[in-house]
């Protein structure tokens, strides 16, 4: 079963690495890793460049783009895989077997999407965990509750994102929980939970920047619902941010 990784970065090259080497230990024998880099400046490329001749199995491009959901739409537009899921820079797989156990699960299962858990770790010192996102058992309804499965730990088949289409542009912090959304909620695509942690996720990032951006992101995830002809559940950006405070205790 063959799996691609899409890695996607602008001016990363005091996280890049550790993300390639997450991947280049995977001991699943048929990965094939694309990157999108968004024209970097910084020196990420030539780490990029080294890491590609040395594997052999990664497709890098490095261009301008429209924002982060445009440069994985790039990716998926050239992804080949049976299976499909993002290791994004500076988040790194959490052991060499976690490709394989995706993998394994698909085959178990014949599930349409395979999900574990995370943790998430402070941006400068990765070692300091400070969140810890324990997905549980998959429940369609939960995402009337302000569940939904952490994106970065989600694998999809190809055919899914072939059938039901890409990352939405119009949404510029959401697009992530708007495709879980269409395709989990709105599809009813099977899905399972893999219970064991798969990536060792970095802080940070757009929807977790500032309380501005989390606002922001909020306000999308009840965008999302509307656009796929879907009535958001009351209180559901409440429920949401609850379930993020829950993962401070686990």
């Amino acid at each position: 079963m063959k799996v691609t990784l899409i890695t996607v970065c602008r001016n990363a090259a005091t996280v890049i690495a550790g993300t390639l080497e997450s991947v280049r230990l995977q001991t699943h024998p048929d990965i094939e890793h694309i990157v999108i880099d968004g024209a970097s400046t910084d020196g990420t490329m030539e780490v990029l460049r080294g890491y590609a001749a040395e594997v052999g199995n990664c497709t890098l491009v490095s261009e301008p783009d429209k924002g982060i959901y445009d440069a994985m739409n790039k990716g998926l537009s050239r992804a080949t895989g049976d299976l499909v899921g993002f290791i994004n820079a500076g988040d790194m797989l959490m052991t060499p077997q976690v490709v394989a156990h995706v993998a394994e699960a698909f085959e178990r299962s014949g599930a349409d999407a395979v999900y574990g858990d995370i943790i998430m770790v402070d941006e400068a010192d990765i070692t300091k965990v400070h969140r810890t996102w324990i997905s549980g058992s998959y429940r369609r309804e939960n995402f009337r509750k302000g569940w939904m499965p952490p994106h970065v730990a989600t694998f999809f088949r190809k055919q899914v994102y072939d059938r039901y289409g890409h990352f939405n542009l119009a949404l510029r912090i959401g697009a992530d929980y708007e495709i879980m959304l269409r395709f989990l909620y709105r599809h009813r695509i099977s899905a399972v939970h893999l219970p064991e942690v798969l990536v060792r996720f970095r802080l940070g990032g757009m929807s977790n920047g500032s309380i501005r951006h989390i606002l922001k992101a909020n306000r999308e995830v009840r965008a999302s619902w509307g656009i796929n002809g879907l009535n958001a559940p009351p209180l559901l950006v409440t429920r949401k941010l609850w379930s993020k405070v829950m993962q401070f205790f686990h």
